[in-house]
């Protein structure tokens, strides 16, 4: 049938084939008064693709296509759309539906919402499943689509679109600013955004990592200083120092984290931001007790956050630290492949989606 009644997108079959993907033809759910048109033209690759893709996070429906770090122009906009027009270029990240009425999305905790549509392998009310990115087309609610400022290229907007909220907003949310002392630990794609929002927000960032290779990068992402995990005894000069640590690291399962904990202030927090395959390690309540901390985590951010994520970025230039690669059949392998091996500084962007699906007006 083709655009509207359907998009294509390189999908993977088969999640024991997961680094296979074939152009594949999907059914876009029907459109609404609300509903934008985005003919896509950069989709970021996060790490919950691989996730996804792998059965790392469980099964999925497929064919599925991935990729929620999307780009494009809005080619066509509902009656009731007031903050989109067509022509302009606008973003979705992970989440692209959710009910609006129920408490949580009335406090702007939509990305709580327990009737929430994640941008890909999550079901609309009417059976369609949601595709992602890695695609000709997708079709958006408003409220999750978000006008690009003018001066980030869309290569660089992408990854701010899951990877840069899912860091923004906790930081926020923690109190992130002067006078705040914060541990960011895992330099990688999540880490890499946590080191330059925290800095930008005003706090003293110290970047906590197994890889002593990304000291230099830390610094000039605005770290204040680097902490190499790897040293025996690397927490001890560190001892109740931390408002709270951000986990960006998705390897969780192998660190001892009582070492962790020891570097919090009293009260202090050690939030999950990286969500890994396997569960974390075994902890005994009296771990926490030795300076009163919690554990938890959250789940990438609401509207405002989103929106105020975009204006510091542009306006302080803060700009992500990407590779980009051509989306083809290849470029999909290249790029799941290469995340699933951490073989990349911090991030991939699928471009130039006109080689494969033409002008899309």
């Amino acid at each position: 049938m083709g655009y509207p009644e359907t998009a294509e997108g390189f999908c993977v079959h088969s999640q024991d084939k997961w680094q296979e993907f074939k152009k594949t033809e999907f059914k876009l759910k029907k459109f609404e008064d609300r509903d934008i048109d985005i003919a896509i033209e950069a989709c970021g690759v996060c790490g919950s693709d691989v996730h996804s893709i792998t059965g790392g996070w469980g099964e999925v429906p497929l064919p599925l296509c991935v990729g929620h770090e999307v780009i494009g122009t809005a080619i066509k906009v509902g009656k009731d759309v007031k903050t989109i027009k067509v022509g302009d270029r606008v973003g979705v990240g992970a989440q692209i539906r959710a009910d609006l009425t129920c408490d949580n999305c009335k406090a702007d905790q939509e990305n709580y919402c327990p009737n929430m549509v994640d941008t890909y392998g999550a079901p609309y009310e009417d059976g369609t499943i949601a595709q992602g990115g890695y695609s000709s087309h997708m079709r958006a609610h408003e409220y999750f689509t978000f006008k690009i400022p003018d001066n980030i290229e869309s290569s660089i907007a992408a990854p701010m679109l899951c990877a840069g909220l899912t860091t923004y907003s906790p930081l926020v949310r923690l109190g992130a600013g002067p006078g705040k002392k914060v541990g960011i630990v895992g330099i990688g794609g999540l880490g890499h955004f946590a080191i330059m929002w925290a800095s930008a927000l005003g706090a003293e960032v110290y970047a906590i990592s197994h890889s002593p290779d990304k000291k230099d990068d830390a610094m000039k992402m605005g770290a204040k200083e680097f902490i190499c995990s790897k040293d025996e005894g690397w927490e001890k000069p560190y001892s109740f120092k931390f408002d709270f640590i951000l986990n960006c690291a998705d390897a969780t399962d192998k660190f001892n984290l009582p070492t962790y904990f020891s570097t919090l202030k009293v009260m202090g927090k050690f939030h999950n931001v990286g969500l890994g395959d396997k569960p974390l390690p075994q902890l005994m309540a009296q771990d926490f007790a030795p300076n009163g901390c919690y554990i938890g985590a959250s789940h990438i951010g609401n509207r405002p956050e989103m929106l105020a994520m975009f204006e510091l970025a542009s306006k302080q230039n803060i700009k992500s630290w990407v590779e980009t690669i051509d989306i083809s059949e290849e470029g999909c392998k290249e790029a799941v492949t290469r995340v699933y091996k951490n073989d990349v500084r911090y991030r991939f962007t699928l471009v130039n989606y006109d080689k494969q699906f033409g002008k899309r007006t």
